[in-house]
């Protein structure tokens, strides 16, 4: 098969991976999770450097980069362990069974292997969680492909120097040649999504972009997997009991959420709807004082922001709660402070389509509504899928047996069914790195509602199952044999239980 549309360095860089795929899905899961536990110890003994360049290149905190570089860090050591473990194969053997329910059942063994060569798009608001070696490139490399990563533009010299750190320790690693690539430029990222020996991408960034990319891989000659995280406005629903209870609490973690890295993070609360004529925008005021200004990421989504920001204020019966602001400096860039404005469930509903686009910056809408609206329905008539959804509640609501229940339960219900993430008296910034968490939501949150970008899930994304039928032993993969060399989880569904299913509901 012709690869010509690639540059002679881009077909360097595929070759290598494909040729390395083979080679890599054979390791062992001790090795590679050594692998990768080196990856993450060399990240953090270079923190220090690569901080100082996300410093310069993002705008972005000390804080807050050295903390992203532990979570990558740690995003990374959850994978070797979780590779190891081996539950994610869903190792599943049906012994053959002569007296079958519906005849002879030979022996089936199914289980998962790596797709093969993967691109990851990296983000520009995460320079670590998200970009090089996030949680993206933790998923594949985990599950044993090779990994090209196109590098996002708003970082290039923090990307390199990430890049060099990882290939090192992976090289030290013994892990094979090929294994892990950086390329820049959006034309090269197309060009090697586009190529047959790609399998499978990932993506954080914008809906426009991501939509781009998602129908490339949909549209090639032989359709690949693209799991994109898009946009989300991450809806919010505060009782007034719950206000009545801590307003004030409220308040400080609503500014808190909104204006933390400027805004600039996928699980910014958009909107929160709010009882018409409660204390909340005076708390929000009142908890507002000497909120300090903070650089956005590049020029371009500053001007973005300037002009969202602008669009809304300028909506009929939008007032604003906390003014808030964007000033200039002489390279372009933007420092924003936190705007808060305030609407009518009305004024809302018809100004519809200027409000309910995500503000990627520091910009939240409270949405105050009367005391007679039907909350659940509010979901499918302003958003689509979500990442995230919260709901604050007082104690007594908390307990389930308040007059107002049957509402709750309904609007639980109605953000279940449009996002990943369902919170409870808390806010849906701070992605929890741990095993059960769900990073991802309906369209257009992502691209694919059933998959998640953080947590143990998301190696699932790049592995593929397949059944053996009747294999003798020896060409059986470890994880499928009966004396399990790697003792992972193993589902056996035993010989002659077949004429007892659905017994037990007669």
């Amino acid at each position: 098969m012709s690869h010509e549309t690639l540059s002679p360095e881009l077909e360097a860089v595929v070759a290598r991976a494909a040729a390395a795929a083979p080679a890599f899905a054979a390791t062992s899961p001790e090795d590679r999770a050594r692998a990768i536990v080196a990856v993450a110890d060399a990240l953090e003994t270079a923190k220090s450097d690569l901080v100082t360049i996300g410093i310069r290149e993002t705008g972005l905190t000390e804080a807050r980069l050295s903390s992203e570089v532990t979570r990558t860090a740690v995003q990374l050591r959850l994978f070797a362990d979780t590779l190891v473990d081996g539950g994610y194969l869903d190792a599943r053997i049906d012994p053959a069974d002569p007296d079958f329910a519906l005849g002879v059942r030979p022996d089936i063994r199914r289980t998962h292997l790596p797709l093969g060569p993967v691109i990851n798009f990296s983000a520009s608001n995460f320079p670590f969680a998200f970009s090089v070696m996030g949680g993206d490139s933790a998923a594949i490399l985990a599950a044993g492909c090779p990994l090209i990563v196109k590098a996002h533009s708003g970082h290039p010299e923090l990307s390199d120097a990430t890049a060099e750190v990882a290939a090192t320790a992976l090289a030290a690693a013994g892990m094979p040649d090929g294994v892990f690539h950086l390329i820049h430029g959006r034309e090269a990222g197309v060009a090697v999504l586009k190529d047959p020996r790609i399998k499978a991408g990932a993506f954080t960034g914008s809906i426009t972009v991501g939509r781009l990319l998602a129908d490339i891989a949909a549209n090639r000659p032989a359709p690949i997997p693209f799991y994109g995280e898009l946009g989300s406005v991450n809806p919010v629903f505060i009782t007034a009991g719950a206000i009545a209870e801590r307003a004030d609490v409220i308040a400080s973690g609503y500014l808190t959420s909104v204006s933390g890295s400027a805004g600039q993070l996928c699980t910014k609360p958009g909107f929160a709807f709010i009882p018409a004529g409660s204390a909340l925008p005076e708390a929000i005021r009142a908890a507002a004082d000497e909120l300090p200004e903070h650089r956005l990421l590049d020029p371009r989504i500053a001007r973005s922001f300037a002009e969202r920001r602008d669009a809304i204020l300028a909506s009929p019966g939008v007032r604003p709660v906390i003014d808030g602001g964007i000033r200039f400096d002489e390279h372009g860039h933007g420092w924003a402070t936190p705007t808060i404005v305030a609407v009518s469930l009305d004024d809302f509903r018809h100004s519809k389509e200027a409000l309910v686009e995500e503000a990627f910056g520091p910009l939240s809408i409270l949405v105050e509504t009367p005391a007679d609206t039907d909350h659940a329905a509010l979901m499918p008539e302003f958003t689509e899928g979500n990442l995230t959804g919260t709901l604050h509640l007082s104690a007594d609501e908390a307990t389930g047996d308040t007059p107002n229940a049957a509402e709750l339960h309904a609007l639980v219900d109605a953000l279940a069914q449009q996002v990943g993430r369902v919170l409870f008296n808390g806010w849906s910034t701070g992605v929890a790195v741990t095993p059960a968490q769900q990073h991802g939501g309906p369209w257009p949150a992502t691209t694919n509602d059933s998959s998640t970008s953080v947590g143990t899930a998301a190696i699932t994304r790049f592995l593929r199952p397949v059944a053996y039928q009747n294999a003798p032993t020896a060409f059986l993969p470890a994880p499928l044999r009966d004396d399990n060399p790697l003792s992972v989880p193993q589902s056996i569904a035993p010989a002659g239980e077949s004429k007892s299913w659905g017994h037990r509901w007669h």
